[in-house]
């Protein structure tokens, strides 16, 4: 259990805070839905924590295996539904990989991707789009 707070701060803002760490952020409702969007709004954070573990999920796999991701980024974006309830309809995720990963690696690290408990969570009908990219 990870235990985490957070307080309404009035227009449409919310800070929330990591209960272990004590570290902060801050969310925002998208200007298209009455907010400033001056920071991720709640559904942003969906698409950031899928980017995020697919990442980890990796390095955690690599580190085990000895191979080095560092260097290596990702990219997400999330799609809202234009008609009925509004809701994540797409999320597209680009992993970059740094130089140096054996061919034999790949699919191994695509799979612990694919595998990572974020992607999991996520209801079925939400299309995760997700491509690999390796420089060499």
């Amino acid at each position: 259990m990870v235990p985490q707070s957070l307080n309404y701060e009035g227009g449409l803002r919310c800070v929330a805070k990591h209960g272990p760490s004590g570290v902060t952020l801050m969310t925002d409702a998208p200007k298209d839905n009455m907010g400033r969007g001056e920071s991720f709004s709640p559904s942003d954070l969906v698409a950031t924590a899928l980017a995020a573990c697919k990442l980890t999920t990796m390095a955690i796999f690599a580190e085990r295996q000895q191979v080095k991701l560092d260097g290596s980024t990702a990219y997400a974006e999330k799609h809202m539904t234009t008609s009925g309830p509004r809701k994540i309809e797409k999320i597209v995720v680009r992993i970059d990989f740094c130089a140096g990963i054996a061919a034999d690696m790949r699919p191994k690290l695509e799979n612990a991707a694919m595998a990572c408990p974020v992607a999991k969570s996520l209801a079925p009908d939400l299309i995760q789009e997700v491509s690999f990219n390796y420089p060499d």
